[in-house]
């Protein structure tokens, strides 16, 4: 079989897939149907969004399903009509098992983490949150429960100091595009040899990595000031972690902070006080300071923390 005999359908919604499923076009691959998100309505206009793998996918007149669920009589055998022979997985829901194991050659996914760390939707962002140097992805078959498939392949990065998500984000989509094809090739040449996560884990457990939801992003300025460094970069620029300025009157205005400076050791006597001369802005931790360089009012644009003290006085206020 070559690559062009090889009937895949593709499953994904945000650009993270967009760049696979671009590589396997390109690249000759035979992608006889695409599976992503209904479109959704969003904004203060009601409009309509399409996702990123909707949009490319038009754009090259590939065959398009959006099905409301993953079990609807309908899909399933519009998608068993397809033939296919393998299904490609990123970024996407949780598929049920008349799905992921219709084709004979198998499901697989790709997941920016090295499995078994990291498992669950979260992956990238808990990578920097936790302060780890170094992630990757990983190509894994579907099994019934989520992220446990035995792994196929596996490419590591190192995680640098100031990176925040963005930038490994955008690596890890580049890196596993890569392995994706390679791992396309193997199931193609029959060279695959899976590896139960079992055997990977040696007795140890899993790391999880679960959803992120608005009080995850919640700055406690009581932590170490290397802890919140890590948990600022690792979620920006999204979803962006958060806290409030408070007055002496109890007034409170909500804050998205997306940058800092790496961790000063001096200071943190008094978590949340604030340290501002127009130019730098610096709050106390538990054992040290930040200084912030990039922040957003609630109802604002984004902003360098300069241009933020032009515009807003902080005198008598504190980050709670």
């Amino acid at each position: 079989m070559n690559k062009e005999d090889l009937r895949i359908v593709f499953f994904g919604t945000p650009d993270f897939a967009v760049e696979s499923l671009r590589r396997l076009v390109e690249g000759g691959y035979n992608i006889v149907g695409v599976v992503t998100m209904p479109d959704k309505i969003a904004g203060r206009g009601h409009r309509l969004i399409q996702s990123a793998v909707k949009q490319y996918a038009v754009e090259q007149g590939l065959r398009l399903m959006q099905p409301e669920r993953l079990k609807d009589e309908a899909f399933v055998n519009e998608l068993r009509s397809l033939n296919a022979q393998l299904h490609i997985v990123i970024a996407f829901r949780m598929l049920p098992e008349v799905v992921w194991a219709m084709p004979p050659l198998g499901t697989f996914n790709l997941h920016a983490s090295l499995l078994p760390k990291y498992r669950g939707a979260a992956p990238i962002n808990w990578a920097v949150m936790n302060g780890d140097t170094v992630t990757g992805v990983t190509t894994f078959f579907l099994k019934h429960e989520i992220d446990t498939g035995d792994v196929i392949q596996q490419k590591a990065i190192e995680i640098g100091r100031t990176d925040n998500v963005e930038v490994i984000h955008d690596k890890l989509m580049l890196l596993g595009a890569d392995m994706v094809l390679e791992t396309v090739d193997a199931i193609i040449a029959g060279t695959v040899k899976p590896i139960p996560q079992l055997e990977m884990l040696q007795g140890e457990l899993p790391t999880p990595a679960p959803k992120i939801f608005t009080e995850t992003c919640h700055i406690d300025w009581n932590r170490p000031v290397e802890e919140l460094y890590n948990h600022i970069r690792g979620l920006s620029p999204y979803p962006a972690a958060w806290s409030e300025l408070v007055d002496e009157q109890g007034d409170t205005h909500h804050v998205k902070i997306f940058a800092t400076s790496e961790p000063i050791s001096k200071g943190g006597t008094a978590p949340g006080a604030i340290t501002a001369d127009g130019k730098h802005l610096i709050v106390d931790c538990a054992d040290g300071c930040l200084e912030i360089l990039s922040l957003q009012l609630s109802g604002k644009r984004r902003m360098p923390a300069a241009d933020f003290m032009r515009g807003f006085t902080l005198d008598g206020f504190r980050f709670h």
